[in-house]
């Protein structure tokens, strides 16, 4: 019996050691968990003392469209706590809610200022979409809102068809700027249309519409270079000024001149062209008859 008993002291003497071990971890974490809330409860009351109250907000940028002094004013009241406590994210937000302003980068400098870099929305064109005429689309193609009335420069409108995609406008915007040199020598852009379709048409500054049809983005362009090509070779026959052109055909154009209508082919490459016909002089055009003319 004093054997068996003996055999069973070292098994129980293991048993109250662990016993022991986990005793202690168990001290050794709550003691933790205590002096990290004493140290939490620390930096609390340390945040609030007067030198972490934020002094200043520091506002940096390029701006055009807003007055620092102006967003600040409006601004800082809206940031709760003091250094420590203010949520940079919800900061971020703020100053990104006013007018015009595109992106904002909110960061701590130490102890107790706030630095913030604000990038304000470039127009680029009007934006039109379905029932609203009151956005505007940036130069990276971004569609936002903000005052019409606070745009002095004159820009193009993007006219988008009703069923616009996010991509969209970043895709009209691109036309728009590949269509504008092209079409120079005829006018300036004010209004570049896509319809549902996915057809283009422009309407140019001295109220001349060009429908440029469907197509990829190098097949308009295309199309657009071949009508202004050809097209002084037209004029010197009829110099009115240009009304309206069609490029929708394959191998040429139709145009209405102001107080002329005609159409003209594009010469295919190789080909000889015959002379014009002479003119008749028997009628003179004016603007409330029209004349006639194929080639």
């Amino acid at each position: 019996m004093q054997a068996a008993a003996a055999l069973h002291l070292p098994r129980e003497a293991d048993e109250a050691s662990q016993d022991v071990r986990w005793m202690n971890a168990a001290a050794a974490l709550l003691l933790g968990v205590a002096v990290c809330g004493l140290l939490w409860a620390g930096l609390q009351r340390l945040s609030r003392l007067p030198l972490f109250t934020l002094q200043q907000v520091q506002l940096e940028g390029d701006l055009a469209r807003n007055n620092i002094a102006t967003v600040r004013a409006n601004i800082v009241p809206r940031l709760p706590g003091g250094f420590f406590q203010t949520d940079l994210a919800r900061a971020r937000e703020v100053f990104e809610a006013v007018p015009w302003v595109r992106k904002a980068v909110v960061r701590r400098v130490w102890p107790n200022e706030l630095r913030v870099q604000l990038e304000e929305h470039r127009p680029a064109a009007y934006w039109q979409h379905e029932d609203r005429d009151d956005q505007l689309v940036n130069t990276f193609g971004e569609v936002f809102d903000a005052n019409i009335g606070d745009v002095e420069e004159r820009l193009p409108t993007l006219d988008a068809p009703a069923n616009a995609g996010p991509g969209e406008s970043r895709a009209m915007l691109d036309m728009l700027r590949r269509l504008q040199p092209v079409l120079a020598p005829l006018g300036n852009i004010d209004t570049l249309h896509l319809s549902e379709r996915g057809s283009w048409s422009v309407d140019l500054d001295n109220d001349a519409d060009i429908q440029l049809g469907r197509g990829s983005e190098e097949e308009i362009i295309a199309r657009a270079q071949r009508f202004v090509r050809t097209l002084p070779e037209l004029k010197r026959r009829y110099p009115a000024p240009l009304s309206y052109a069609d490029l929708r055909y394959p191998e040429g154009y139709a145009v209405k001149l102001r107080g002329t209508t005609t159409s003209q082919e594009v010469p295919k490459p190789g080909a000889v062209r015959k002379p014009p016909p002479p003119a008749n002089n028997k009628t003179p055009a004016s603007p409330s008859r029209s004349v006639n003319s194929t080639r």
